[in-house]
């Protein structure tokens, strides 16, 4: 069976669930009729409903009655007062003019909103703001208690509204209201709200930020039109030759009392010009003046104005969100009353809105006059007792695709395709303009309608017709394209170049480098399959072979000759300013790559130029063939060979220039500490010894401690060095698994000390312990030191006096002596200069290392490491075994025994 569209499978599921909801919620709507009567509806602006004989007498302020129990669950999630008092806030109007009645509006926790005039204490409260996939949606209206209205002398009166005691299926219900319903009316609800939320001018009546909108203004003239009834304040002011001020309410007869004796003067029904036209003739026979007469001409001057607007009463019935009575400004108009109602439902009309006054239709409003042109015409004034009937709507139909647009309109009886169009706002941009495709239900299944552009003016339109507008092609139906070697490659249109040759022409014409013995037309047949067609360019330009008409899409590329051939470069290295690849050029020396490259650094051996050119014509047969040649060239700082001949680069020449064998770069070693002259020197030789730098700084001071001199250098190592390095570590480490290998970091420039015994070096210049310097070494000779630090597993770690001829152990009992976890055999003494000495054993003994001034004594802890599983296992089973051994020996031993 096929699937309905969502638009027509909501419509065909409305009236089944009209039908059965009203079966479904008769008996439950009788019993909750009494609680649900609480519920306010949501007022707009200065319209109030008006009083009803089947309000409930005490309603508590929030509309549902005080002696529920706490956390009773009511439909459409309606919270008890339990519930209720915390996330439920009011806000106080704070308007104290009797004719304006506007609430305010305050967001509550629980969603409940209330609004509360500054004359009436009533309120209004609306559960289940948000609604599915976060839009703003609504409850029914199960009961409406009104806003207080006014009487005719703007003191406050009670009043409520019929409200629609049944379960209203056609407003959206929230979230929490679709937990309270069952499954299937749970569906149906969210298809009724999806429904609504489509229909062309649902927003003018379900926008938050409309709040304010759509109030009558009561600061304006009296109208003279104005039609005066009970309750209305006239205010009677005569001036000019006489003077007074009179102050009359019309009475529920319809009359006002004037003074001096004249009585009532009814003025009920009377719009204020011919009420001002009756009362000037009733006061003219005191007011002489109000008349030209035979005692002179007119000198008295009357006027009529409103001080008080009575409250009228308005019923709004049929197809309305919330139908009811509604007590409304006597200035208000329909629309003021039709948006307070909350609109048509997704059953009402918008284009047939009836203004009923006195079992008569008194005027038809079409609301898409004001949706799609800001006019509405028949906008009347109301009048007490009128009726506000929303009829069903006759048709609606579905406008999709590709329109400004997408909703679904109510269309009336012949109105075509073209109005359609016109209530979608017209063809978007993109659209296809030639054919609307229609959907339309027959009596037993669905048909599908082209409607051709010039059908629009006559294709009348029918309930539940989806239209939709499809987009234009993805593709161009005169555009033709060329690229490759032309000035101006781009598309171009086919209409202005029908031909090739036009089409070159167009784009300027072809480049130097074209080849055009074959250029090349990619071109799509008409079953989208890809043909390649070659023409020679050159015969066609040159009028020897005919021109090729085009088709559309097709693409032109002419080759340029570059294309077709390997880029050539020049490599240069060595000791130049900018060493890389150059871009080979035609005539291109060996002295211009060189001023490409910056020239020749200081450090290059101009002499040693050498370039590398490979052979094409190598003989393959041959083991010891010649594969390049060498040229060797001298060169001077001018950039001009030695012979004064041009030598001309090859692609893929290799240019290098050695470094010069006699360069050096000036380097410097630096002393620090007792010297005479400390300071940084320049390495003279390469044979320069830690002596001569001694000597050069002068010679060392009487405090210079020699055997505490250090050397300093920086070790560097390149990312190869490293890597080996570590790797190295890594192999060795994992060969032996019970040996762990841990290693410092080393860093690429890293300084390390050196111990140097400079006694011995300073006593034998030259000899083997004389070091050689190099770039950046730093010699450091301390002052005399004096003090031995003992640190490690001691008990009192510490820094004391050198004392000549003190041994280890002294230092060591200074320091409070070894602690049980002092592991002795293996204390060692760091020197001032930063050599070690260890610990020795002979036999049992151990042969402590000397003390020096600066040493510092280093005593490490025992450590115990904990036995794993597998050597418990293994420690266990071996000294069974041995036990089992020894038991089996005794066995045996008692066995032989005679």
């Amino acid at each position: 069976m096929q699937k309905l569209p969502e638009f027509q499978h909501s419509r065909v599921s409305l009236f089944a669930t009209i039908s059965d909801q009203s079966k479904r919620t008769a008996a439950k709507t009788l019993a909750l009729v009494g609680l649900l009567l609480g519920t306010l509806p949501a007022t707009f602006g200065q319209i109030t409903p008006a009083p009803s004989s089947g309000a409930p007498s005490a309603p508590s302020s929030s509309g549902i009655p005080s002696q529920l129990p706490a956390g009773t669950r009511l439909p459409n999630g309606i919270p008890t007062p339990s519930q209720s008092q915390q996330g439920r806030t009011s806000q106080q109007g704070a308007n104290t003019n009797p004719n304006q009645r506007a609430g305010q509006v305050q967001q509550g926790n629980t969603g409940t909103r209330q609004t509360t005039g500054a004359n009436g204490q009533a309120t209004q409260g609306q559960t289940g703001q948000t609604g599915r996939n976060g839009q703003a949606t609504q409850t029914g209206q199960n009961g409406q208690t009104g806003q207080a209205g006014v009487d005719a002398n703007g003191n406050p009166t009670e009043a409520t509204a019929e409200g629609n005691n049944e379960p209203n299926i056609n407003t959206q219900i929230s979230e929490q209201g679709y937990n309270d319903l069952s499954p299937e009316e749970a569906l149906r609800a969210r298809e009724r709200a999806a429904l609504r939320r489509k229909l062309f001018g649902y927003e003018l009546f379900n926008n938050p930020d409309l709040a304010t909108t759509f109030q009558p203004n009561l600061n304006i003239a009296t109208p003279v039109s104005y039609v005066l009834g009970t309750g209305d304040q006239l205010n009677i002011n005569i001036y000019g030759f006489s003077q007074d001020a009179i102050r009359q309410t019309v009475t529920p007869e319809g009359n006002i009392y004037l003074p001096s004796g004249i009585g009532p003067v009814h003025v009920s029904g009377l719009t204020v010009e011919a009420a001002k036209a009756r009362i000037t003739e009733r006061l003219s026979k005191i007011y002489v003046g109000l008349k030209n007469s035979s005692y002179g001409p007119r000198n008295t001057y009357l006027e009529v104005t409103l001080g008080g607007i009575r409250t009228i009463r308005v019923s709004v019935l049929g197809e309305a969100i919330k139908p009811g009575t509604y007590s409304v400004s006597s200035l208000s108009s329909a629309m003021n009353v039709i948006y307070a109602s909350g609109g048509p439902s997704d059953l009402g009309s918008f284009r047939n809105v009836q203004v009923i006054r006195n079992n008569r239709v008194v005027a038809t409003i079409d609301l898409y006059d004001l949706l799609l042109t800001g006019v509405l015409r028949n906008n009347v004034r109301l009048q007490d007792n009128d009726n506000i009937r929303i009829p069903g709507y006759v048709s609606h139909v579905e406008l999709q695709g590709n329109t400004r647009r997408n909703n679904i309109f109510e269309m009336l009886p012949g109105e075509t395709m073209e109005r359609l169009l016109f209530y979608g706002g017209g063809f978007s941009a993109t659209a296809y303009k030639s054919r609307v495709k229609v959907t339309r239900l027959t009596n037993r299944e669905l048909k599908v309608i082209d409607v051709l552009a010039d059908q629009f003016k006559s294709f009348a339109m029918q309930d539940g017709d989806i239209a939709r507008v499809e987009q234009l092609l993805d593709r161009f139906e005169n555009q033709v394209t060329i690229a490759g070697a032309v000035y101006r490659a781009g598309t171009y249109s086919l209409d202005q170049n029908k031909t090739l040759k036009e089409l070159v022409a167009s784009a300027e014409g072809v480049r130097g480098e074209a080849l055009l013995g074959r250029v090349n037309i990619l071109r799509i047949r008409e079953d989208m399959s890809s043909e390649n067609i070659t023409v020679d360019l050159g015969k066609i330009l040159a009028g020897t072979e005919p021109d090729l008409p085009l088709q559309r899409e097709d693409v032109v590329n002419v080759t340029s000759k570059f294309d077709l051939a390997e880029y050539g470069t020049v490599s240069i290295e060595g000791e130049v300013n900018r060493p890389g690849q150059l871009g080979y050029q035609s005539n291109m020396t060996l002295e211009d790559a060189f001023l490409q490259v910056g020239g020749l650094r200081e450090s290059a051996a101009a002499a040693q130029v050498e370039v590398v050119r490979r052979k094409k014509d190598v003989d393959p047969n041959s083991a010891n063939a010649q594969i390049a040649d060498v040229f060797r060239f001298s060169i001077d700082r001018n950039l001009e060979l030695a012979n004064d001949n041009k030598f001309f680069l090859q692609p893929y020449d290799q240019v290098i220039v050695r470094r010069s064998p006699n360069y050096q770069v000036q380097t410097f070693a630096q002393v620090e500490g007792e010297v005479i002259l400390p300071g940084s020197y320049p390495i003279k030789t390469k044979d320069q010894k830690v002596s001569d730098l001694v000597l050069m700084a002068g010679g060392l001071t009487p405090q210079a401690y020699v055997q505490g001199a250090t050397l300093i250098r920086t070790v560097k190592l390149s990312p190869e060095e490293l890597a080996q390095r570590q790797r190295s570590v890594t192999e060795l480490s994992d060969d032996n698994r019970k040996t762990a290998v841990n290693i410092e970091a080393v860093e690429p420039n890293k300084q390390e000390s050196i111990g140097i015994d400079l006694k011995r070096i300073l006593a034998r210049p030259g000899s083997t312990e004389d070091i050689l310097l190099q770039e950046g070494d730093l010699l450091r000779i301390p002052k005399q030191l004096e003090t031995v630090r003992i640190q490690g597993e001691v008990l009192l770690p510490t820094t004391v006096k050198f004392r000549g001829g003190q041994t280890f152990q002294d230092y060591i009992s200074q320091a409070g002596g070894f602690t049980e976890q002092s592991q002795r055999k293996r204390a060692f003494i760091v020197y001032a200069n930063g050599s070690v000495d260890r610990t020795r054993r002979f036999m049992f003994f151990n042969i402590y290392p000397r003390v020096e001034p600066g040493a510092e004594v280093i005593v490490p802890q025992r450590r115990t490491n904990p036995l794993t599983p597998q050597q418990i296992i293994g420690s266990a089973t071996g000294i069974a075994t041995g036990l089992m051994g020894l038991i089996s020996a005794v066995l045996a031993f008692r066995l032989l025994q005679p």
